[in-house]
């Protein structure tokens, strides 16, 4: 099977080259205006986790990571951002659905997700497919919490 995946009128590819990283920052960036991420801090996670890249008619409209577990954390996370111009038509479940895929491929003790506080629209996503809240914290400098989620 390719990593490229279509579904429907949306195509998914994993964010390996300069054109992917560079949306999939731009997305990140864009749900998360708390934790901007630089071009290095995007090329180290995904190092480290996988990147996927939503594209609708050859633009990026969501993107999504996938940690593996580790020390830290014993559940895999999986994590899927959609432009908020783009939702409610279900690219967050694709999004969503591929990544729960690959979490099933990590071992590790459960999935869980991360939700900025503020993204309300993301939290009800979460809650809607049985995520339960688990803990909140602020980064360094930042006011709004992270919402970390675990699937029951």
């Amino acid at each position: 099977m390719s990593d490229r995946e279509g579904y429907g009128e949306l195509l998914v590819v994993p964010a390996a080259g300069g054109r992917e990283l560079a949306d999939w920052r731009a997305v990140h960036n864009a749900i998360v205006p708390t934790a901007v991420l630089s071009e290095d801090e995007v090329r180290e996670r995904a190092g480290r986790n996988r990147l996927d890249v939503a594209y609708l008619g050859g633009v990026a409209v969501g993107c999504s990571t996938v940690r593996p577990p580790d020390g830290e954390t014993p559940a895999a996370t999986v994590i899927a951002r959609i432009l908020p111009e783009h939702r409610g038509r279900g690219f967050g479940t694709v999004l969503y659905e591929r990544g729960l895929a690959h979490a099933a491929t990590l071992g590790g003790e459960g999935v869980e997700t991360v939700v900025l506080a503020s993204n309300e629209e993301g939290l009800r996503f979460a809650r809607a497919r049985g995520f339960a809240e688990v803990e909140r914290y602020v980064l360094p400098g930042d006011t709004i919490p992270f919402v970390t989620l675990r699937l029951a």
